[in-house]
């Protein structure tokens, strides 16, 4: 989809279409709007995942009243790459959250619609339908509730739902879309959010080579250096500790020895509670390798940096340091570069490529 495409077919919408919109207002709850009638139920979707997955981390947890759909993944990924969602018609989720880039943003900061920078990274998106906590902070509990967020804050999209759903309406392919997935031509925030979280759920990313390796037992899958950054890994590196095998996150909020808490004090802003100062969401080491930068104000470039963080600089006076991070102080300048670069090396068999080049996450 061109984005730009969309912002004009906005501004082109058919007379028949704005009066459909401007008559909404007068409709009874209980009417039926134009189009709303014989679109039949959607087509259930089915997330292909590996045996192994479900075994090891169980089948993804979905809502009840948000169940995947094909129509709704469809709508969703037409709308994460919609550039009518923001104020001014010039970004979508996906000018942030670029799937080269395992759906983050190459960049430290994230631009708005009004040229102001972010004061957060922006995330790298997989495997989400796992998660139990969004945004960095874990302010939000579901995919549903996070996406609502990102359309109103006045740095990133800075819309209003009212205008938002009003343009939807008058793009002429969204009714009927909305029709088959939802079975209403009446667009409303609710259902927007509920198709963008139904794509969103679709981001799986189990297929790297450490996922062949993993699967089939035939260790030829990994070089030596990266065998031995698998055993550091889960080892005397600890890695493994807040990032274990399978998902590559505990899902927690987690201290690990950041400074200045007054920057940003994390989970705390949300709670008030000081033994929260400097929490922050564990994010998944999947496609780390192309993910850069780190952390979640971005302060690292590259994948080493972090390592001379953990392994050379972490402060055992540092507040609220999370426990498991313990073990690490003791070994503080005894990993040698070289076994960084064996840890590194195991990193970036986390990078699923058909992940990051699949055509069904592109614009339609």
């Amino acid at each position: 989809m061109n984005p730009s495409g969309s912002w004009s077919r906005y501004a082109t919408s058919t007379l028949a279409i704005a009066a459909v919109v401007l008559g909404l207002n007068g409709c009874r709850k209980d009417a039926t709007l134009p189009g709303d009638e014989g679109a039949g139920p959607p087509t259930p979707y089915l997330l292909d995942l590996p045996t192994w997955v479900i075994d090891s981390v169980g089948p993804m947890p979905i809502p009840s009243d948000n169940q995947l759909t094909v129509e709704g993944v469809a709508l969703g990924r037409r709308l994460f790459h919609e550039v009518a969602l923001s104020d001014d018609g010039s970004i979508s989720c996906a000018s942030c959250h670029v799937q080269a880039n395992g759906f983050g943003d190459p960049r430290r900061f994230s631009i708005g619609t009004t040229g102001q920078e972010g004061t957060r990274h922006a995330p790298a998106l997989v495997n989400l339908g796992w998660d139990t906590a969004f945004f960095w902070d874990g302010r939000r509990a579901g995919l549903e509730t996070q996406a609502h967020d990102h359309v109103v804050k006045p740095i990133e999209m800075n819309a209003h739902w009212s205008e938002v759903v009003h343009r939807l309406q008058q793009i002429p392919e969204y009714p009927p879309l909305f029709n088959a997935a939802f079975g209403t031509v009446q667009i409303d925030s609710i259902l927007v959010v509920r198709a963008l979280a139904q794509f969103e759920r679709t981001l799986v990313s189990f297929n790297s080579r450490y996922d062949q390796f993993h699967s089939t037992g035939d260790s030829t899958v990994l070089t030596d250096t990266e065998r031995r950054g698998l055993a550091l890994y889960v080892g005397r590196g600890a890695c493994a500790k807040c990032h274990p095998l399978g998902m590559f996150t505990d899902h927690g909020l987690r201290n690990v020895g950041l400074e200045p808490f007054n920057a940003d004090s994390g989970l705390a802003g949300i709670t008030g509670l000081s033994t929260d100062l400097g929490r922050f969401k564990v994010s998944s080491l999947r496609n780390v390798g192309v993910s850069a930068p780190y952390l979640h104000d971005g302060r690292f470039s590259d994948l080493m940096a972090v390592m001379e963080f953990y392994f050379d600089h972490l402060e055992a006076s540092t507040p609220n340091l999370d426990h498991l991070l313990i073990d690490l102080l003791d070994q503080q300048g005894q990993f040698t570069h070289a076994e960084m670069m064996d840890l590194i090396a195991f990193l970036h068999t986390l990078t699923d490529q058909n992940f990051l080049n699949n055509p069904s996450f592109t614009a339609p």
